[in-house]
C-alpha cells in the first residue's frame, strides 16, 4: 500500500514536471508541453533574428560617421552629434516598445510588427541611393554637399530603423528568456547561459556587419550593402515565423505603472499610521489567488511603501474586498521597491556607456585616417577594426560562462557564480583603462603626424588601435550582458522587455551624454585657447578628451560599488509572507526561494 502510493505521488511528481506551470501558453493557447515547447530549441529561431538584426544594425551604425563625413560632406564635430544622436534615440526608443510590448501587444507580435518597420526603414535606405531623384549627388566627382531631398529621405530612413529596433530588442531578447521556467532547476541554469550565447549570436552578426557589409560599403557602393541587409532582414523574419509552433508566449498584463501608482497613494494616505511589528501583519494574496504562486519577499528597505499593505480594518477587510488605491499587497510594495532600487544603479553604468560610444565614433574616425594596409596591399575597412571589440567580448563570454563561472561556483556556492553587481564592476574597470590606452595611442598618433605632417597618421598602423577595442570587448563580456541579465531579472516578471528597454537605455542616455560633453568642452576650450574638437582629427586634442572619460569613469566606479553593496536582490518565495533580510547574494543559497 504504502509502495503504491510513493509510485503514485512520485507520478504525479513527473507529470507536473512534464507541463510548464509559469503562466505561458503555447501557440493555441494550451499550458505548453515541456518537452516540445521552449528552452534552447525555441532560442535558437530567436537567436538567429537577432543575428541578422545586429548584422544590419552595426553594418550601419559603425559606417555611419563615414558615410556623414564623406557622402554627406559634413564636419567631424557635427557627424559625430549626429551618430550620438541618432544611436541616443535608437537605443531609447526600447523604453516605449518594452513598454507597449508588456502592457498590450505581447512580445511575439511586438518583434513581428517591429521587423516590418526596421525593414521598411532598409527599403527606403536602399531607394535613397538608387533613385535618381534620391541620390545624393548627381556628379558623385564633383559633389560638395548632398542634395537636400537626400538628407531628408536618408535620416527618415534610419530612423525608420531606430523605431524598428526599438520595438524589436527588447522584445526579442525578453521573448527568448520566456522560453526557460524558472521554477526548473535545469531550465534556469540554461537562462543565466542564454544572455552569454545570445551576445556570442549579437556578437556573430556584429563581426560579419563590420567585415563583409563594410567592405562592399567600401569597394562595391553602399547601395549595394542596403540591399544585402534587406534581403538578409526579411529572410531571418521568415525563419522566426517558421519557429512559432514551438515558441512559450506570455498575455500582455495591461500598464504596470497602475499597481506602482496604486501602492503610492496608498502608502501617502496611510503615512500616519505606525508600521506593524511584525512584516506578517501586512497584507499579501494567498498562494491560490495568487499570480501562480510567485510573491517577493519582505524587505526592510524603502518601509515608508510598507504602509501601502497595512491593513487598516480588520473586520472590513473581511467583509469585504479592499479597493487596491487603498491597499496594496507586499508583492506589488515589493516591485515598486525593486523598481526605485534600479534607479542609482541605471545612473552609474552610464560613465561605461559613454566610453564604449568612442568605439563607433572617434575610434572608428581614428582608424580611417591611418594605415590600413596588410598583406599585398589588402586595404582594412576602417569600421572592420569594430571586429576585434566584438571577438574580445566573444572571448569573454565564453571564458566566464565556461570556466569563471563554474569555478566561482564550487567557492562561493553561488549559483551565477557571482552575483550580478559584481560582473558588470569588473567590466568597468575594463572601461576605465580603454580610455587610458585610448588617450595614450592618441598623443602618440598626434606626435606621429606632428614629425611628418605630409604623411600625418597614414605611417601608423591601424592595428595601434586593437589594444582599446580588445579591452572594451572584455569589458562589454562582463557589463553589457550583465546590465541585460540584471535589467530583465530584477524588475517585476510583469516588466522583462522594459526591463531590457532599461538597459539600452544606458546605451542610449549615455551617447546622448557624449554629445551634451562634446558640445560644453568645445564651447568651453575655444573660450580659452584652441578647442580639443577641431575641423579634423589631426587638429583636435582628442587625447585629452580620453584622459577626461577616464577620470569620469574613475570617480564613478566608487559610487557604483558604494550603492552596490548595499542593494537588496529580488527575492521570491513560494511561502507568503516571509521577511528576506539576507537577500544580498542573487540566486545564491538564502537568496532564492522558490
Amino acid at each position: 500500500m504504502e509502495k503504491n502510493r510513493v509510485y503514485a505521488k512520485t507520478r504525479e511528481v513527473d507529470d507536473e514536471m512534464k507541463w510548464v506551470h509559469d503562466s505561458s501558453f503555447d501557440h493555441k493557447g494550451r499550458v505548453p508541453l515541456r518537452a516540445s515547447t521552449g528552452s534552447w530549441k525555441a532560442s535558437l529561431f530567436i537567436i538567429a533574428i537577432e543575428f541578422s538584426e545586429r548584422l544590419s544594425y552595426f553594418g550601419i551604425a559603425t559606417s555611419l560617421v563615414i558615410y556623414l563625413t564623406k557622402v554627406m560632406h559634413q564636419d567631424l564635430k557635427t557627424a559625430v552629434r549626429n551618430v550620438n544622436y541618432w544611436s541616443g534615440v535608437t537605443t531609447l526608443m526600447p523604453l516605449l516598445g518594452g513598454f507597449l510590448a508588456d502592457s498590450y501587444l505581447g512580445r511575439y507580435t511586438t518583434v513581428i510588427g517591429s521587423c516590418i518597420i526596421y525593414l521598411m526603414g532598409l527599403v527606403l535606405l536602399t531607394l535613397s541611393w538608387f533613385l535618381p531623384s534620391l541620390k545624393p549627388c548627381n556628379h558623385a566627382n564633383t559633389c560638395i554637399e548632398p542634395k537636400k531631398i537626400h538628407e531628408v529621405f536618408f535620416f527618415l530612413a534610419i530612423y525608420l530603423i531606430s523605431i524598428g529596433t526599438g520595438g524589436h530588442k527588447p522584445s526579442l531578447e525578453s521573448f527568448g528568456a520566456d522560453q526557460f521556467d524558472d521554477n526548473h532547476i535545469e531550465e534556469r541554469r540554461q537562462k543565466m547561459s542564454f544572455f552569454n550565447w545570445w551576445n556570442c549570436g549579437l556578437c556573430s552578426g556584429l563581426i560579419l556587419g563590420v567585415t563583409l557589409i563594410v567592405y562592399v560599403q567600401d569597394h562595391v557602393n553602399w547601395g549595394v550593402a542596403d540591399i544585402i541587409l534587406t534581403c538578409v532582414m526579411a529572410f531571418s523574419l521568415v525563419i522566426f515565423v517558421i519557429g512559432r509552433k514551438i515558441y512559450r508566449y506570455r498575455i500582455p498584463n495591461g500598464s504596470p505603472l497602475t499597481p506602482m501608482l496604486q501602492v503610492v497613494v496608498a502608502a501617502i494616505s496611510k503615512r500616519k499610521l505606525p508600521y506593524p511589528s511584525n512584516p506578517s501583519q501586512l497584507y499579501e494574496v494567498s498562494k491560490f489567488e495568487g499570480n501562480n504562486g510567485r510573491f517577493l519577499a519582505h524587505t526592510k528597505n524603502l518601509k515608508f511603501f510598507d504602509k501601502a499593505a497595512i491593513v487598516e480594518n480588520e473586520e472590513n477587510y473581511l467583509a469585504k474586498e479592499q479597493s487596491p488605491w487603498k491597499l496594496a499587497t507586499v508583492t506589488k510594495v515589493e516591485e515598486m521597491k525593486l523598481m526605485i532600487n534600479m534607479i542609482p544603479i541605471w545612473i552609474f553604468t552610464l560613465p561605461f556607456g559613454m566610453c564604449a560610444a568612442q568605439t563607433s565614433t572617434f575610434f572608428i574616425k581614428q582608424g580611417h585616417i591611418m594605415d590600413r594596409k596588410i598583406g599585398n596591399g589588402f586595404e582594412i575597412p576602417s569600421a572592420s577594426i569594430y571586429t576585434i571589440s566584438a571577438i574580445g567580448m566573444i572571448f569573454s563570454v565564453a571564458f566566464y560562462d565556461k570556466i569563471l563561472v563554474p569555478v566561482l561556483r564550487k567557492i562561493s556556492g553561488n549559483e551565477r557564480g557571482m552575483n550580478i553587481l559584481q560582473r558588470i564592476g569588473v567590466g568597468m574597470v575594463f572601461s576605465i583603462f580603454t580610455m587610458i590606452v585610448a588617450a595614450l595611442v592618441e598623443r602618440k598618433r598626434l606626435q606621429v603626424v606632428e614629425m611628418n605632417p605630409s604623411t600625418g597618421s597614414l605611417s601608423m598602423s591601424v592595428f595601434w588601435l586593437a589594444p582599446q577595442f580588445l579591452i572594451i570587448g572584455f569589458g562589454d563580456g562582463f557589463t553589457l550582458v550583465g546590465l541585460q541579465e540584471y535589467f530583465y531579472d530584477q524588475v517585476p516578471d510583469s516588466l522583462r522587455s522594459f526591463g531590457i528597454g532599461l538597459y539600452l537605455s544606458v546605451i542610449g542616455a549615455a551617447n546622448l551624454l557624449c554629445s551634451l560633453l562634446i558640445t560644453i568642452i568645445d564651447h568651453v576650450t575655444s573660450k580659452f585657447g584652441k578647442s580639443w574638437f577641431g575641423e579634423d582629427l589631426n587638429s583636435s586634442s582628442l587625447d585629452k578628451f580620453y584622459w577626461l572619460l577616464a577620470a569620469i569613469t574613475t570617480l564613478n566606479m566608487f559610487m557604483f560599488v558604494f550603492f552596490a553593496q548595499r542593494y537588496t536582490y529580488k527575492n521570491v518565495q513560494s511561502v507568503v509572507v516571509a521577511d528576506c533580510y539576507d537577500g544580498k547574494s542573487d540566486d545564491g543559497g538564502a537568496g532564492r526561494m522558490v
